[in-house]
């Protein structure tokens, strides 16, 4: 009899294999698996792990096609609500969010709702293509400005709704934080290319190496007869910890050392633009992008990696999920301590990191504890490269380009409850709102902005 209180196992590479590659490292569920783990859904006529989805995929529905053998009919359920299933079931925080809310949670482990959602979209994926239907044009054009997770669901919501849609993006290529920021181990690029192919079917044009603020101005967007605009250009400039040595050689942000592995594939033997051998890392921060910085390291030939993280264990912030992984593939945990100062040689390159130990005081407005130093704990690691991955800001530059564009302190653009801001007919979400933060909460914001925009489109129909 089946063990219906603990999800089915994912088949994974073998942590001694997969850390000298960049293929992905969960394998996927097989037909059995999914079959066995849709069968621990309850089908709660409640449905509380809906709330729990920004995008409000109508999760036991889908389970129950899947139940059925009805990957098409599970798909089509899920596609009602999202438009990069595949990017969702590999990379959103389902612990925090839908499956935090699951029934079964309660006794035991929740429902596997991420690994289905992605058995259902590669099922999907490896059918032959079939023609899409376009929607009866509306007559009305948007602007996306912004190819990343918030732009990209915002764009496909819109083209559905008859909608012209362009979308512009800086980069070479489409995918923003997915192309660039998380790793081909985590989320293959094919997959993202192939979700991108999707929305092009439905009429979404896509302009690359275009950066609005440069070549095109918010205010000329509409001067070239769009009707309206959404900015969803994300948080990717980074930050720093302000302390000496930053300018270093061997210092990197991660958003740098990501893109490079990533959008630039400097782990291929030909690659134009290689990133400077590696042997001892430290990779400063405790997120999901200080991950998969320390595990792209391991990858690219470092001998030994450390997350060096100011806070212990119990308050990191990136999921379980990946730091298991990144434990089981020899990642060192360095916890409760902080860089003072990053230590240059004669060649004005790394050769340390020095740190000072910390202890937990007071929580902090986060409500995790806050790290005070203590005072003479100082020492030094020796290191020849250093990666902050302490978080990122919104590029500036829409802000200096556009009249009447609100945003607050930090640079985030200042929006009400449809992802309105504060200029006529623009509207802005995802990372550029929030800060950094989850692909599925800049996809939720992508749909809220989305109907907000059809709504304000119909009414000036009238």
């Amino acid at each position: 009899m089946p063990n219906l209180m603990e999800k089915n196992k994912m088949p994974t590479q073998a942590p001694q294999v997969r850390c000298h590659n960049f293929d992905e490292v969960e394998l996927g569920y097989t037909p059995e698996l999914a079959k066995a783990e849709a069968e621990r859904c309850l089908n709660c006529k409640t449905k509380p792990c809906v709330s729990g989805c920004p995008v409000n995929v109508d999760i036991p529905a889908f389970i129950a096609r899947l139940k059925e053998g009805d990957c098409a009919g599970a798909f089509s359920v899920i596609h009602e609500s999202s438009s990069l299933p595949a990017v969702c079931g590999r990379v959103c925080p389902q612990e925090s969010q839908c499956e935090k809310h699951c029934v079964r949670a309660v006794k035991g482990e929740a429902v596997s709702i991420g690994r289905l959602e992605r058995y259902v979209a590669d099922w999907h994926n490896a059918q032959p293509e079939s023609e899409v239907a376009r929607p009866k044009p509306t007559g009305k054009k948007v602007a996306v400005v912004g190819a990343g997770p918030a732009g990209l669901t915002c764009a496909g919501d819109l083209a559905r709704a008859g909608h012209a849609v362009t979308v512009f993006e800086s980069l070479h290529l489409a995918g923003g934080v997915l192309s660039y920021g998380i790793p081909e181990f985590r989320l293959p690029k094919s997959i993202v290319a192939q979700e991108i192919a999707g929305l092009e079917k439905l009429g979404v044009e896509i302009l690359t190496d275009h950066v609005v603020g440069k070549v095109t101005s918010v205010d000329e967007l509409f001067m070239q007869g769009y009707d309206a605009v959404f900015l969803s250009t994300g948080a990717g400039l980074p930050n720093f910890m302000n302390i000496p040595g930053e300018m270093l050689l061997g210092v990197y942000s991660a958003n740098e050392f990501l893109t490079r592995i990533n959008l630039m594939k400097a782990y291929l033997p030909e690659s134009d633009t290689p990133v400077a051998p590696v042997h001892r890392v430290a990779v400063v921060g405790g997120g999901n992008v200080a991950m998969d910085a320390a595990r792209c390291a391991l990858r690219m030939g470092a001998d030994e990696v450390y997350i060096v993280y100011r806070r212990s264990m119990a308050e990191m912030p990136a999921r379980a999920e990946e730091v298991k992984h990144a434990q089981e593939e020899g990642i060192r945990f360095n916890t409760l301590m902080n860089p003072t100062e990053i230590l240059g040689d004669e060649n004005g390159h790394v050769r340390a990191i020095r740190c000072i130990r910390m202890e937990l005081g007071e929580p902090d407005a986060s409500g995790r504890r806050r790290p005070v130093e203590i005072a003479g704990s100082e020492f030094e690691m020796e290191v020849d490269t250093v990666i902050m991955a302490i978080g990122t800001s919104p590029n500036p530059l829409i802000k200096k380009t556009t009249a009447d564009l609100e945003t607050n302190r930090k640079g985030c653009f200042v929006v009400d409850e449809s992802m309105h801001t504060s200029k006529q007919a623009v509207w802005a979400g995802g990372d550029a709102v929030t800060g950094a933060a989850t692909v599925i909460s800049a996809m939720g914001a992508g749909k809220t902005a989305a109907r907000a925009i059809c709504e304000y489109l119909g009414q000036s129909e009238k």
